[in-house]
């Protein structure tokens, strides 16, 4: 698992234009919405914190599928497959890696938000960090998931409409959730998203804010959606 995470970020580190994409473009974003919505004005500090859910998602949801499935189409993974190698301790060794970049990514982010942009929080902000890690741990695993069934880079992308816009629009960002249709909210709760989004708004109102439900709703979606592509993921490519 160690010497696959190794080999990842090695890969990582000698590619500049996706550590631009993982850790400039985020920034550039917020700091882009910052002075849209006056500077960082009432608007900005209402939606602030889901842009912080949101963001990691969708671009560490494309990096990771892209790059998982550029190994598949070089052979590497197929090879790497034919090592008395578990399949979970493998999808571990790229788990590993891209939740290290994720890591830095929602830090970096995390503290453009809480810095220069002004974004206030009544709870702690180690807590907002928190939520944003585990966001961006999520889009890696869903990247996993879902690099399995593509087998070109159009197909990867083409999987971000159905696994994360509907969550964007669904997970209360445009409309408080409370206030959907009935059976969007109820599609909502399963979602997980949503539970992010639900925590990023309560660390930002809420001194104390108790966040077991969703934290513990974002680890299971993580093992689980791991666990799930450990199952699928094929020793032979088709």
């Amino acid at each position: 698992m160690t010497a696959t995470a190794l080999r990842v970020l090695s890969q990582l580190r000698h590619d500049p234009r996706t550590i631009g994409m993982v850790v400039v473009v985020p920034v550039v974003l917020l700091t882009l919405l910052w002075w849209i919505y006056d500077e960082g004005g009432p608007v900005f500090q209402r939606i602030g914190p889901a842009l912080l859910a949101l963001f990691p998602v969708i671009i560490m949801f494309l990096i990771t599928s892209i790059t998982t499935l550029r190994e598949r189409r070089s052979g590497t993974l197929e090879r790497l497959l034919t090592l008395p190698l578990g399949k979970v301790s493998f999808l571990l060794g790229y788990a590993l890696a891209f939740g290290l970049v994720a890591m830095v990514q929602a830090v970096v982010a995390s503290a453009l938000m809480l810095g220069p942009l002004g974004l206030e929080t009544a709870g702690p902000w180690g807590l907002l960090v928190l939520v944003a890690v585990l966001d961006s741990l999520l889009a890696v695993a869903l990247g996993l998931f879902v690099s399995a069934f593509a087998h070109t880079e159009f197909q990867a992308v083409q999987f971000m409409p159905a696994i994360v816009l509907p969550q964007f629009l669904l997970c209360g960002l445009l409309v408080p959730r409370s206030e959907l249709p009935r059976a969007l909210e109820y599609v909502s709760n399963v979602l997980p998203l949503s539970y992010a989004v639900d925590a990023m708004n309560a660390v930002s109102t809420q001194a104390d804010p108790d966040l077991t439900l969703e934290l513990s709703v974002l680890v299971g979606c993580v093992v689980g959606v791991l666990l799930l592509g450990a199952a699928t993921l094929r020793r032979r490519t088709p």
